[in-house]
């Protein structure tokens, strides 16, 4: 099987050969028919010119015919020679068609070119339609051959450099695709950093550049699934060696049986529990299987039954916790429990990282764009601009040191991406450090008409 770049210069080939042999015959036969009319037009005139003389010199048209140029006719039917007429309208020297002698016919006459002698006609000279070249053509037709050599050089010459060019093009075109060919074998046997030269701006340049942008992500999406791994390993370790610890402690009898060492255990086995339940919502999210129930949902009803749910813990906290929003909102098409949900993480998170005295408001409010919009704002400690990208990865905390803190698994706020995804809107955060976070969801679809 030829390669691209053999296919590609046997394209060139092929058109650089059918538009030169092309241009070259058209070229030919436009030039020799042109040159063919131009000498026909000299002989012409030259033999009006000689007519002329001739009449003026010898006052009559006797002996003529010594002054005629063209080529007596070669077969039956040609017309070669032009006809002489006198001032009367008879014929002086004729043709195939008008014999010598014969009187021209007038619409004849009307197309003859007038031989005058000092402003006085004195004969007419018909040239009739197919009348063969002058008799003089060996010098022209070396000058044609010559001509026709040129363009067949020309041709040539045309073709070479047509080639040369389709082979520079064809290698230029064939080299980035055999660098993505091998880099993309190389991809597939595993190894998934493998970025490609970005050689040009065009459709080849931006398929390198979106090659490139593949190959990264299958790098980080490959990392954050090792370092996935490894973060539900340690968390499920964690607790794991808690209740194992106290479980053979009290099979050996050297640790009594209490209230306290079994709501240690329990305490651990709910965060086990909380962990699994975590990850199987992320997997369902992931395989887009993960069930919602949608239905016309009151957003004022939503975010007061979240500040309801969460109050107590606030006020435990010396923290007030806002609803801002109007009970006249639209219904919005969500699953109530998945939003809730939501809603809850965020509050959750913000209850965590908010100091005595801070203040949580959830508001919702109507776009322009016919969509609703929920914010939970805080006035924490704020998110470190280096960890603001990250917020959403799972098992990603901020802060390294800070491991589970109240059941923390690390997956609540890519739990929340995942289910506000699914509802089809999106979240973002907006943070600086000392000012506090604010959480967007947009893109949640209203029940009824915007106007309605």
């Amino acid at each position: 099987m030829r390669s691209l770049s053999s296919k590609l210069i046997i394209a060139f080939l092929v058109v650089s050969l059918i538009g030169t042999i092309s241009g070259a015959v058209l070229a030919g036969l436009t030039t020799s028919r042109q040159f063919n009319q131009f000498v026909l037009d000299q002989a012409r005139s030259g033999l009006l010119n000689n007519l002329t003389d001739y009449y003026a010199a010898n006052g009559s048209w006797e002996g003529v015919s010594s002054v005629y140029s063209f080529s007596q006719p070669q077969r039956p039917g040609e017309m070669a020679v032009p006809v002489l007429v006198n001032a009367n309208g008879r014929v002086i020297i004729g043709s195939m068609r008008y014999r010598s002698g014969m009187l021209l016919p007038p619409r004849e006459l009307e197309r003859s070119l007038p031989l005058q002698v000092e402003g006085q006609v004195v004969g007419w000279l018909l040239f009739e339609e197919g009348m063969v070249r002058p008799t003089a053509a060996a010098a022209e037709a070396a000058f044609l051959q010559r001509v026709n050599r040129a363009l067949f050089l020309g041709a040539l010459v045309a073709t070479a450099v047509a080639l040369l060019i389709g082979i520079i093009l064809a290698r230029n075109l064939a080299h980035p695709i055999r660098e993505l060919t091998g880099a993309t074998r190389a991809l597939a046997q595993g190894t998934l950093t493998q970025p490609v030269p970005v050689r040009s701006t065009d459709e080849l340049g931006e398929l390198a550049v979106a090659f490139n942008q593949m190959s990264a992500d299958l790098s980080h999406a490959s990392q954050l699934r090792r370092q996935m791994t490894a973060d539900i390993a340690h968390d499920l370790r964690t607790p794991l060696s808690v209740i194992l610890g106290y479980t053979e402690a009290l099979s050996d009898g050297k640790l009594p049986g209490s209230p306290d060492v079994f709501t240690v255990m329990h305490r651990e086995a709910q965060h086990l529990s909380h962990l699994v339940e975590d990850l199987r919502t992320l997997s369902l999210a992931d395989a887009g299987e993960l069930p919602l129930m949608r239905q016309p949902t009151p957003p004022y009803e939503l975010l007061l039954r979240v500040v309801q749910a969460h109050t107590p813990q606030a006020q435990a906290q010396s923290l007030a916790l806002r609803l801002d929003a109007s009970p006249d909102l639209p219904p919005i098409d969500v699953d109530p429990e998945r939003m809730a949900q939501v809603l809850g993480n965020l509050v959750r998170n913000a209850l965590r990282y908010t100091p005595a005295d801070g203040v949580i408001t959830l508001a919702a409010a109507q776009t322009d764009a016919g969509r609703l919009q929920i914010t939970v704002t805080d006035t924490g400690s704020g998110i470190d601009p280096v960890a603001l990208p990250h917020i959403f990865d799972r098992f990603y905390r901020g802060e390294k040191s800070r491991l589970q803190q109240e059941g923390e698994s690390g997956l609540g706020l890519a739990i929340v991406k995942s289910l506000v995804e699914a509802h089809g809107g999106k979240i973002t955060a907006v943070s600086e450090p000392g000012q506090g976070t604010t959480f967007i969801i947009d893109d949640l679809r209203l029940t009824t008409p915007v106007n309605g």
